[in-house]
């Protein structure tokens, strides 16, 4: 027999005993939280207690959130009492979780406090809607003091240019964003659905601003906007419990009848506040008729910049994905729309106007049944969906109305050059003429 063999077992033995002592020892370490679960707005924190069992145990540990970029504590906290509080801080949406790890080794030994971080309710938010909705309705006065209501009566009695509308917005739109989520976030339900809510959702109020600025069709616009706004009442649930079904199966969905009855009735009673006007006293109707350009102008500017600064924590979201979709939609919506009313043999500025009203949709209805329907944060980081589109909705339009513009300052530019060699020309002749009529005079 090996001299060494009975040294080597009885090492062997040793080390065994030792991992059986540490097993016990970790398997017996329990860390205790108050509350175990905990819910931060953003930009706030929280403090929760803690305790260590067994008392008296001689290792150190470390406290640490799993993702930082959703809730941290101030450093990664080395517990040096068997009990005592920390502080974790929210600083993004999302969920994460404080774990416990040895000081010694990066691996987890126990789970911690389950952290949601949402969204605070702050006053730009409450300003932005205010000053939108008021913004809105002034203009939508202004839209009834400018439109031709004889035309208007026409456009509903041969509605060709809202039935075009209606196909686009609620067949050829909600297949559309139905693919992109598909191809885009295969993995992802949520952005899924986030997608498709802004595709069944009905016409923007934007698109009738566009309409003006662009030199469309303002009483079909208007038109196809009401039509859109009232076919979502049928056509939205016949969406949502059909292929938003299949998105999302365990989603407990409803739609927002409230939310869509108040929109249209802040599109009618402006409407007819300014047919009234136009009726009633026409010196303050054409006045407000002349100033609309300039005050669509005004809003669409507003309305970006306000909208972005509101939004920018989502930002933080963006990705190549989340862009090519926000393009995806409105841009794809305008060219199926001008397609649309080519086929149909519609005019240029109604072809115009029918691609506007299709690709527009209207995205705070989108972001309202999400946050109806998701729990936070959830509902919150899907609008990331409908924001990317509200966001990249006005940059083809925005294009055209600054190569209209550069193309009306070059052709009266050219027109007012033209006319002054004419205006040299003929007094050059006149001034020829004269002299010779004097010289057969005599």
């Amino acid at each position: 027999m090996c001299p060494f063999s009975g040294l080597l077992q009885f090492f062997i033995l040793l080390i065994t005993l030792l991992l059986v002592c540490h097993a016990v020892v970790v398997n017996s370490f329990k860390v205790t939280f108050n509350p175990n679960a905990t819910k931060i707005k953003m930009y706030e924190h929280a403090v929760v207690e803690y305790k260590i069992e067994p008392e008296g145990s001689s290792s150190e540990y470390i406290l640490y959130s799993e993702n930082p970029n959703v809730a941290s504590l101030d450093k990664e906290y080395l517990i040096s009492n068997m009990q005592g509080k920390f502080n974790i801080s929210g600083n993004f949406l999302g969920k994460t979780v404080v774990s416990v790890r040895d000081r010694n080794s990066p691996k987890k030994i126990a789970d911690g406090v389950n952290v949601t971080v949402v969204r605070k309710k702050r006053p730009i938010d409450i300003a932005f809607t205010a000053s939108v909705v008021i913004l809105i309705s002034i203009l939508y006065v202004n839209f009834g003091c400018a439109m031709n209501w004889g035309d208007f009566k026409g456009i509903l009695k041969k509605p060709v240019g809202p039935a075009i509308g209606l196909f686009g917005h609620f067949f050829i739109m909600p297949l559309l964003s139905y693919s992109l989520g598909l191809l885009l976030f295969p993995n992802n339900h949520e952005m899924q659905l986030g997608l498709f809510f802004t595709g069944v959702s009905p016409a923007g109020g934007a698109s009738n601003v566009w309409a003006v600025l662009l030199e469309g069709n303002l009483n079909l616009s208007v038109s196809m906007t009401a039509a859109s706004t009232i076919a979502a009442f049928g056509f939205m649930p016949l969406w949502i419990f059909t292929l938003g079904r299949v998105i999302f199966q365990n989603a407990k969905l409803e739609v927002p009848y409230t939310h869509i009855t108040e929109y249209v009735s802040a599109l009618v009673i402006p409407l007819g506040i300014g047919y009234l006007i136009q009726r009633y006293f026409k010196n303050i109707a054409q006045f407000m008729t002349r100033i609309i350009k300039g005050f669509s102008s005004l809003l669409i500017l507003f309305i970006i910049v306000f909208a972005i600064v509101t939004n920018l924590y989502l930002f933080k979201l963006f990705s190549w994905q989340i862009i090519l979709a926000g393009m995806g939609i409105p841009w794809v919506g305008y060219l199926a729309g001008y397609l649309l009313a080519k086929l149909m043999g519609r005019n240029a500025a109604d072809c115009l106007t029918i691609a506007i009203e299709v690709g527009t949709q209207n995205t705070g209805i989108a972001i309202f049944l999400l946050r109806m329907a998701l729990p936070e944060p959830e509902g919150d980081l899907t609008t990331i969906a409908p924001v990317a589109v509200a966001v990249l909705t006005p940059f083809p339009l925005l294009f055209i109305y600054f190569v209209k513009k550069i193309r009306t300052r070059f052709y009266h530019s050219h027109m007012k050059l033209s006319t002054d060699e004419n205006i040299k020309t003929d007094q050059n002749s006149n001034s020829h003429a004269k002299p010779a009529q004097l010289q057969i005079a005599p």
